[in-house]
């Protein structure tokens, strides 16, 4: 890594969707989480630019920034651009206009950064960043070019040239630490953006051997995970409060363009330019109803895109820990709006989006070429979904299912990658 001062051991850093991660390991000794923001080892992957202070802010700071009503823009899931035309596009970030792939850089340097600050001021000598199996399902041009343009990235962040390790594999390279005997396992890791499976053999015999190929038996992946899943509750839970499937007085729907995008985390920002808002008003002539129209343009010309979707997120979670129903917090938009999730709310809305990650889990456990494993190991931050844990019992019955570190166990992985 020219011109920066390094120490023996490797870097591992998950750059999620949602969350991210960084790890270090000395060689011959156990992998540390590494502090990113304040003394919380994970850090949300998102940025928020401050345009009355001319500031950039990262992870919770970023959202509390956005939350409090600052000005300015607040960017999440940008890992989701990777493999989009949208990556190269430019926006107007501090008087300057940069490409999505810099602002991802720019994130990756705070990363880089804070790992410097934990290390005394060096960066390990080899640097691994996690990624999907799949960044762009069914196009191998398109993956490629992914990993190439975040690799590009970590380049511009200061990282030098990174290996690249598949996310689902370091996840359980760091479950194997803790295994006493062997085991067939599949490792199911749910992101915000993608959900990975891979079937491999670990223990301590295994661990032994420098080159693990033999051990993998297969990898999956498909493009869903919990940002998706924020988006049809979203779309089902709210975006009817602002008239989608609204009946206008020609007797059609609301267009239905803008309520998808307003519920997508990555394209949310594209709705506060001019055009974009021009375009909402437009559509006051295709509502009967004059308040729909009103509550939708309140949170475009606020821009409280980001804040809605964040209701629906932290509501999805409430309901899922406490099996019950949680109400979605918009006192902000108008009193008494009636919006919340339950958990039939999660088994109708999401039933269709789970069956699709678990036959990708069946898929990987019959490449494997294996009847049943003999333990799920659940990482990502959206596999703490109870939805998602019962189709998983239903779908390998008598199966243990194993919690990893939910938010840290990818980036550890990468350090003994």
């Amino acid at each position: 890594m020219a011109n920066t001062l390094t120490v023996p051991g490797t870097l591992g850093i998950d750059f999620g969707t949602s969350n991210s991660a960084a790890a270090y390991r000395k060689p011959g000794q156990l992998a540390q989480l590494l502090p990113l923001e304040g003394a919380a080892n994970g850090m949300p992957t998102a940025l928020f630019f401050n345009t009355e202070e001319h500031s950039t802010h990262f992870g919770r700071d970023a959202m509390q920034q956005y939350l409090a009503g600052e000005e300015g823009r607040l960017m999440r899931s940008l890992k989701s651009l990777l493999g989009s035309s949208l990556l190269l596009e430019k926006t107007a970030v501090h008087e300057q206009l940069i490409s999505y792939q810099d602002i991802i850089a720019i994130f990756l340097k705070r990363v880089a950064e804070q790992a410097r600050k934990a290390l005394d001021g060096a960066l390990p000598e080899r640097v691994v960043l996690g990624r999907p199996v799949h960044f762009v399902d069914a196009h191998p041009e398109r993956d490629r070019q992914a990993q190439d343009a975040l690799a590009a990235a970590a380049r511009t962040a200061g990282l030098g040239e990174v290996s690249f390790q598949l996310e689902p594999i370091a996840a359980a390279l760091d479950y194997e630490q803790r295994l006493t005997e062997e085991k067939l396992v599949l490792v199911v890791d749910i992101g915000g953006g993608t959900s990975d499976f891979t079937v491999v053999r670990l223990g301590p015999q295994q661990a032994r051997h420098a080159d693990r190929k033999q051990d993998i038996l297969a990898t999956t992946g498909v493009h869903i995970g919990g940002t998706d899943f924020d988006h049809r509750l979203n779309v089902s839970q709210v975006m009817p409060l602002l008239g989608y499937k609204h009946i206008g007085p020609s007797g059609r729907e609301v267009p239905s363009g803008v309520f998808f995008d307003l519920s997508t985390w990555h394209l949310i920002q594209w709705l506060y330019t001019a055009k974009s808002l021009a375009a909402a008003r437009n559509l006051k002539t295709d509502y009967r109803d004059p308040q729909l129209h009103q509550r939708l343009m309140k949170v475009l010309d606020w821009r409280e895109g980001h804040r809605l979707a964040d209701a629906v997120e932290q509501a999805k979670i409430a309901a899922s820990r406490s099996h019950a129903a949680s109400a979605i917090a918009l006192g902000w938009l108008e009193d008494d709006l009636p919006a919340d999730i339950s958990p039939q709310v999660l088994q109708d809305q999401l039933q269709a989006l789970l069956q699709q990650v678990v036959d990708c889990a069946r898929e990987c456990v019959a490449l494997a070429g294996v009847a049943a494993p003999d333990a799920i190991y659940l990482t990502g931050g959206s596999s703490a979904l109870r939805t998602l844990r019962d189709a998983l019992r239903i779908a390998f019955p008598e199966v243990p299912q194993v919690e990893g570190d939910l938010f840290g166990g990818v980036a550890t992985g990468l350090a003994y990658a």
